[in-house]
């Protein structure tokens, strides 16, 4: 075999542990200095090779990221989606495989726009082409923007970018700051270098900036109950009492909270299923001056079903009645979990493949904050918190607190909790505001204004995490501009690029031989 076959089987091999080696930048692993290093590897790799070879590199990193990163989709579609396993592998690798045509994209268009400059590649179209499949990933197909690599520098020096630029901002810093690290590299020039510099010290800078302002006198006291209800036996008709009771048995000695919260679809029943069970709660919190705040499935009068989030108590609505009640509606729908993509296609294939097929309907993009006990709130539930833009669009100047309900119950002992979390404490550090997240079985926390961890809670415990929160007056950068600043950097960059190509194209045209007549 010639000595090109062994390099090029060496790169091919190397691409899949470059890959993997980005997922230890994550939750729960946090060795965030790994994604720039993983992308260094994998930029050098696609360094002189053809279109269709960076595609294969591409698709192989990719895999590696994916297979690792997203392996614990696998628990909820094997555990509780009671599919046979052969079909549930099947539909992983369909997953992964998917997830992975994006990075096969970014090699492909790498080399296909930029072949012999090598300053465009690195420097100003491969971060934009990144940028871009980035935000197509996280649009196409109702979006799954899971392992966006800013998410991994939570505790990074990068950090400071988010309040300005948004975890798409730690991105594009990443990708930049490899870029270069590449260029220096290949090109044994130290001019590369002053880019890591200069991004460093702005995000040094930008940390030493406060965006917000803490308002300890509007200090809120919470109590986060974690039921930690087995999935397998929370819908079971049996269990419904059991389970109500035990949240209530947990709340009830904590009347002494500001706001008391339960997790998503914390109730094992329609809203409309227990309506006494609802307003002898909700009377129960006023007489103790609390609001309680929890997640719960309704059905409308046409046959619609919403995941909503519901206050009782001391909230703006007065006495709970179901005609009158405010609530919020999740937007943003779990593929497959809460909805079916080309639903009319595939549901004749759920008897086959024995999928749990759900139709729910969406709430609106943006929705009125949730008041409680004097509090305004601006909600997510589970999924959505990934969706920084629909989450920043739902913060005003009035918005005190980020609160987010979830049940990753679905997802075992598996490391998707952990990442979660991450990503939840990545929308406190974009947009300066304190985050309550209140889980089945974890991870419950609290996540002050700059994106860190204050107080958790154990997973798989039944527990109630008490703690004095501080909301913070003012706006973030990001939650005013969000990415209109990305915006303008891509339509910069693509217009250098135009002027130095044109220019490298008239240099060629002037120095080209010219015909002897």
């Amino acid at each position: 075999m010639k000595k090109n076959s062994f390099i090029t089987l060496g790169q091919l091999a190397a691409a899949v542990p470059a890959g993997a080696l980005a997922t230890l930048s994550f939750a729960p692993y946090n060795y965030w200095f790994l994604a720039p290093v993983s992308l260094f590897c994998f930029f050098y790799l696609l360094q002189h090779q053809s279109i269709k070879r960076s595609a294969l590199i591409g698709f192989l990193w990719g895999l590696g990221l994916f297979g690792t990163g997203i392996s614990w989709v696998h628990v909820s579609i094997d555990t509780f989606g009671g599919m046979p396993k052969l079909a549930s592998l099947f539909l992983m690798s369909m997953l992964i495989s998917y997830l992975s045509l994006f990075t096969a994209a970014f090699g492909a268009l790498f080399n296909r726009f930029n072949r012999g400059r090598p300053f465009h590649q690195l420097l100003l179209s491969g971060p934009v082409i990144w940028l871009l499949l980035d935000w197509f990933r996280g649009w196409f197909l109702t979006g799954f923007p899971w392992l966006w690599m800013g998410y991994s520098q939570i505790d990074s020096p990068l950090s400071g970018i988010a309040p300005i630029l948004g975890v798409e901002g730690i991105t594009l810093a990443l990708v930049l700051i490899s870029g270069s690290l590449v260029a220096a590299w290949c090109d044994r020039n130290w001019k590369p270098l002053l880019i890591p510099l200069l991004i460093l010290s702005f995000s040094s800078l930008a940390n030493s900036i406060q965006w917000v302002v803490p308002a300890p006198e509007k200090s809120v006291d919470v109590a986060l109950i974690q039921g930690n209800v087995p999935q397998e036996l929370k819908w079971l008709p049996s269990q419904r009492w059991p389970t109500l009771m035990k949240y209530t048995d947990l709340t009830r000695e904590n009347w002494d909270a500001d706001l008391i919260i339960w997790p998503e679809a914390a109730i094992p029943a329609l809203e409309t299923q227990v309506p006494t069970f609802l307003q002898n709660l909700d009377s129960a919190a006023r007489n103790n001056g609390s609001t309680v705040i929890t997640g719960v499935l309704d059905q409308k009068d046409n046959g619609e079903y919403f995941n909503n989030i519901l206050t009782l108590g001391m909230n703006t609505d007065g006495p709970y009645q179901y005609e009158n009640a405010t609530r919020y509606s999740k937007h943003h729908l779990l593929p497959f979990g809460e909805f079916v993509p080309f639903g009319d296609l595939l549901r004749p294939l759920a008897p086959l493949f024995n999928l749990p097929m759900s139709s729910f309907s969406r709430g609106g993009f943006i929705q009125p904050n949730l008041e409680a006990s004097g509090y305004s709130l601006a909600p997510a539930l589970c999924y959505e918190i990934a969706f920084s833009e629909q989450v920043r669009q739902n913060v005003g100047i009035d918005t005190e607190l980020l609160l987010t309900l979830s049940n990753d119950a679905w997802f075992g002992t598996s490391i998707g909790p952990f990442q979660h979390m991450e990503i939840a404490q990545m929308r406190s550090l974009e947009l300066g505001k304190p985050l309550l997240r209140a889980t089945n079985n974890g991870v419950t926390g609290v996540v002050d204004h700059r994106g860190q961890i204050t107080k958790q809670l154990p997973q798989f415990e039944t527990a109630v995490l008490r703690a004095t929160v501080v909301p913070t007056e003012g706006l973030t950068p990001y939650t005013s501009l969000g990415s209109w600043p990305l915006y303008i950097y891509i339509l910069w960059s693509l217009t250098l690029s135009m002027i130095l190509i044109k220019r490298r194209a008239g240099h060629f045209r002037d120095h080209r031989p010219q015909e002897i007549e």
